[in-house]
């Protein structure tokens, strides 16, 4: 059984602490909430107490002869703080320790998560950037704020994520994951995209977008700054900024637009090959036969490897069956030489024993490498097999 330390500082988006509380708590872990006094103001200690199954203070007063301001920290498996106010942030930075939560993060030697929540503008000041900043270079993960909507009438970046992403990289952090992609900018394409005939109809593909995503998750939690480029209505991964699309034409704009300064870039979508000559304005009348004249799209992989910043890893995806012309890993090393990429995870679709690929929230791949190199990622979550992708592209890393 894991020790978390819950910790929460005074924003509104303390209520969403008490479902992560209530997450925690119900798969086994022995949690210790310590609110700041503000936090109080906006879900009182007996909430925190009923969840955690422990009294709750705020203070280094309180069982002052248990020293609760070095012992909590020091005992601690996890320090996870949610919301964590711009204030918060500024004197986790400059080490002040002006009460209970504070003194904890001071005395942590455990992973330290640290989940911003506050308007858009005062994530974005320089000082709060300065404090980010400090932080992740001591090591501490600090997740990117989702957007969405805020306190009263505003939107914008500085939303709390939704406890179950929170959760899910508690349970990460607590596994003992690296934050070997601190630092690093990652741009993931996922989804299949939609090539319109008219308003109503479209060419697409089975592809649901659940292995960019689960690329996306983690991501975050090794520590990347991650910007997700989608054509599906997935729920926003936590950390995560996501630009969505729906052609061909649109992906391949924001792909390499967001891919000039990124470390990595990862095409885990599965970019339609063709898109219709002419999008009609109106409906297409139901007829006998249907005729649609197609023209190719471009190649998005050959066009990032062709525009390549040096240092640069790019990662393709290829879903392939065997035919007449070779088998699965045949396809998969002819693409791999004629896309240049460093790597190339390939899929073999349809029923192989386990359900693989498309629309499962499993996989197997082999990941092809261009020094000829191969590495299978047995049967698994779409995690695990991402997983399996960052440690790889990883060891393709310049050093900072």
């Amino acid at each position: 059984m894991s020790r978390v330390v819950l910790g929460v500082a005074g924003g509104i988006a303390a209520y969403k602490a008490v479902e992560l509380l209530r997450r925690l708590a119900e798969s086994g872990h022995d949690v210790t909430v310590v609110p700041t006094r503000a936090a109080l103001e906006f879900v009182g200690a007996p909430t925190w107490s009923a969840l955690s199954g422990k009294p709750v203070s705020s203070d280094v007063w309180t069982d002052v002869h248990e020293v609760p301001h070095v012992r909590i920290g020091q005992q601690a498996d996890l320090v996870v703080v949610a919301p964590a106010t711009a204030d918060l942030l500024a004197k986790a930075a400059h080490g002040l320790a002006d009460d209970l939560l504070t003194n904890v993060l001071l005395t942590a030697r455990c992973p330290v998560v640290l989940a911003p929540a506050m308007h858009t503008e005062m994530w974005e000041h320089a000082a709060t950037q300065a404090n980010v900043a400090t932080l992740r270079s001591r090591g501490v993960q600090v997740v990117e704020p989702a957007v969405g909507r805020l306190t009263g009438k505003d939107s914008g970046k500085g939303r709390l994520p939704e406890a179950g992403e929170l959760f899910e990289i508690c349970v990460r952090a607590l596994a003992g994951r690296a934050q070997d992609l601190a630092g690093r900018r990652v741009v993931i394409s996922a989804g299949g995209t939609r090539e319109h005939l008219d308003p109503v109809r479209f060419l697409g593909n089975r592809s649901s977008g659940k292995q960019g995503y689960a690329l996306a998750r983690t991501a975050v939690a090794r520590g990347a700054e991650v910007v997700l480029v989608s054509s599906v209505s997935l729920p926003d991964p936590a950390g995560v900024t996501v630009r969505r699309v729906t052609s061909a034409l649109e992906l391949r704009d924001a792909v390499l637009a967001e891919g000039k300064e990124a470390d990595v870039v990862v095409m885990a979508a599965a970019v339609a090959d063709y898109r219709p000559v002419e999008r009609l304005a109106t409906k297409r009348k139901k007829t006998e036969t249907l005729t649609v004249e197609l023209v190719q799209n471009p190649d998005v992989l050959a066009e990032l490897v062709a525009a390549r910043k040096p240092g640069q890893v790019l990662v393709g995806f290829a879903a392939e069956t065997g035919d007449a012309d070779g088998d699965v890993m045949a396809h998969g090393r002819a693409k791999l030489a004629r896309k240049g990429c460093d790597l190339l995870v390939v899929n073999e679709v349809g029923e192989t024993g386990h359900p693989t690929g498309f629309e499962t929230d499993s996989n197997a791949a082999t990941v092809l490498a261009a020094d000829g190199s191969a590495t299978d990622v047995p049967f698994g979550t779409k995690e695990a097999l991402a997983d399996a992708v960052w440690d790889l592209v990883g060891a393709r890393l310049l050093p900072r």
